[in-house]
C-alpha cells in the first residue's frame, strides 16, 4: 500500500477503512509558495481545505469535500543544526523515513510512538505518542514549526516567535492552518535495551506505579478473556548493541505478530465462542525476550492487521481503577474481544489540546479487528473512560464534543479564541472539527 491511504475515482479513504471522502479537488504542492496559492485560490472559488497525512487517523479529522492537499512531495529534511540540536524537516516527510535518515546522521529523536507509516504533520497534529516517564509525545519534541494560514501567509512559530500559535499549533488538529515544517529536538544516537516478558494482569495492576517509576518506558498489553499480559520495558543502555536475530524477528514479529494473528482475528470473526480460547493461546504465544538496538528499531513494530481503535488518556493515577472496570466491563457484557488492550504512558506537557496537556497521563486503547462491529464494546468503553474525564485521542475513534472538551481541556477556550483569529471564515473546517471545537 502507498504511504497516502488509497483514492479510486476520486474517493479518498482512509488506512482503517472507516472514512471516505470526495473532495472537490487534489492538490500536490512542491512548495510552501505553490501551498500557499492553493489555499489562497480555495478561498477564492469557497471551497474548504484540509491536508492529508498518511490517512492513519480513524476519525475523519482529514475529510473534506473542497480541496484536498496531498503531501508526498513536501518531504525531507531541510536542515540539521548540530549546534542546537534540531532537525527541520518537510511536513509531509514520513516518520519512517526520518527515524532512518537521523539515524544515518548518528542522531535519534527521544521518544516515538510504535508506527512509522505516518507523516511528522499527521502524527503530531493529531497528538501521537509512544510511552514514557518523563518523555512526551512526538509533539512535546517540537522546538519550532512553520504554518500557512487561512489567507496564504506564512507564519513561523517557537516558544520565542509567535509563542501563542507555538502552544496550540503543535498538536492543531488541522484547524489553524496546514504545517509546512516542523523542527524537532533531537540527541545522539543512543541504545535502548527492551525487556518483554508475559506477567499476569493482577501483578501489573499491583505493581504498576513502581513499574512505571523504574522505566524510561513501560508498556503493556492485556489480553481480555484473560489473566495475562505481555509488559515490555525500554531503558537506556551502555550497550554492547544486541539486536534480535534476522530470523528469530521473523518468526516473532511477521509470523507470530502480525501472521498468526491476523489468522486468529479471522478465527475469531467467524467463530465469536472461540476468542476466549484464542485469546489464552495468543497471550502465551509470545515469549520473554531482550534486545538491544538503536530508538526507532525498539520502539517501533510493524503493524499488517488492520484495526479500529479507541484510546482515552485518563489521569495517571486513574489508570489501575479504569482498566478493572473495562475488565468487569468486559466480563458481564458477553463480549467477544479478540483484540489487546494496550496501556502506555506520559507526563504532562504544556500544548493546548494535548492528550496530556497539564497532567501526567495513561493510555488506554481498545481495537477490534477491520470489518468487525465494534460500537457496543467502544461505547462501553468509551462510557468508562470518560467517567474518569478522559481525553479521547484526536485520530481515534469517540463520540465527544466540544461541550465535552471544553470541560477536561483547561485551555480549550484559549485554542478557539486562537482559531477564531487565524482562520476566521473557516476555510480548514470540516464536519470533524465542528463537532470537537464547535461551530
Amino acid at each position: 500500500m502507498s504511504s497516502t491511504a488509497s483514492g479510486r475515482n476520486g474517493t479518498w479513504r482512509n488506512w482503517g477503512g472507516t472514512v471516505a471522502a470526495r473532495p472537490a479537488r487534489e492538490v500536490t504542492p512542491a512548495s510552501v509558495e505553490e501551498l500557499a496559492a492553493a489555499i489562497r485560490r480555495a478561498g477564492e472559488d469557497g471551497l474548504k481545505v484540509k491536508a492529508v497525512g498518511s490517512g492513519h487517523s480513524f476519525t475523519s479529522i482529514a475529510a473534506t469535500d473542497g480541496v484536498l492537499i496531498r503531501p508526498q512531495l513536501l518531504t525531507g529534511i531541510r536542515d540539521i543544526d548540530r549546534e542546537a540540536m534540531t532537525v527541520t524537516v518537510e511536513a509531509g516527510t514520513p516518520l519512517r523515513r526520518l527515524n532512518t535518515a537521523l539515524a544515518r546522521e548518528g542522531l535519534s529523536l527521544t521518544n516515538m510512538g510504535d508506527i512509522m507509516e505516518q507523516t511528522v504533520s499527521g502524527a503530531t497534529s493529531t497528538g501521537t505518542h509512544g510511552t514514557g516517564r518523563e518523555s512526551g509525545s512526538i509533539a512535546a519534541q517540537i522546538k519550532a514549526l512553520e504554518l500557512v494560514t487561512a489567507d496564504g501567509s506564512v507564519l513561523t512559530c517557537s516558544e520565542k516567535e509567535n509563542p501563542e500559535v507555538f502552544a496550540a499549533a503543535r498538536t492543531g488538529l488541522g484547524a489553524l492552518g496546514v504545517v509546512t515544517a516542523i523542527t524537532f529536538a533531537v540527541e545522539p544516537v543512543f541504545l535502548l535495551s527492551a525487556r518483554e516478558e508475559p506477567m499476569p494482569l493482577d501483578k501489573v495492576l499491583s505493581d504498576f506505579d513502581e513499574l512505571w517509576a523504574e522505566n524510561e518506558h513501560f508498556e503493556f498489553y492485556w489480553f481480555p478473556h484473560t489473566g495475562s499480559t505481555n509488559t515490555k520495558r525500554n531503558n537506556r543502555s551502555a550497550g554492547p548493541e544486541k539486536p534480535v536475530p534476522q530470523l528469530r524477528g521473523l518468526f516473532e514479529d511477521e509470523f507470530l505478530s502480525n501472521g498468526v494473528f491476523q489468522v486468529a482475528q479471522w478465527v475469531g470473526r467467524a467463530a465469536p465462542a472461540t476468542i476466549p480460547t484464542i485469546a489464552r493461546v495468543s497471550s502465551k504465544a509470545l515469549s520473554a525476550r531482550t534486545y538491544t538496538d538503536i530508538p526507532y528499531k525498539v520502539f517501533t513494530s510493524p503493524r499488517r492487521v488492520r484495526f479500529v481503535e479507541m484510546e482515552y488518556a485518563v489521569p495517571r493515577e486513574a489508570v489501575v481503577e479504569t482498566l478493572l472496570e473495562l475488565k468487569a466491563m468486559i466480563e458481564r457484557s458477553g463480549l467477544r474481544v479478540s483484540f489487546p488492550v494496550e496501556v502506555r504512558t506520559a507526563p504532562a506537557d504544556d500544548i493546548t489540546l494535548s492528550t496530556a496537556s497539564g497532567r501526567d497521563s495513561a493510555y488506554i486503547a481498545v481495537h477490534m479487528v477491520k470489518g468487525a462491529p465494534y460500537q457496543r464494546y467502544f461505547t462501553a468503553a468509551e462510557h468508562i473512560f470518560t467517567a474518569h474525564e478522559g481525553r479521547p485521542h484526536w485520530g481515534k475513534v469517540h463520540t465527544r464534543d466540544a461541550e465535552y472538551f471544553a470541560q477536561v481541556y483547561p485551555r480549550f477556550g484559549e485554542f478557539t479564541a486562537l482559531r477564531d483569529r487565524l482562520d476566521p471564515d473557516r476555510r480548514f473546517q470540516n464536519d470533524y472539527l465542528r463537532r470537537v471545537l464547535g461551530a
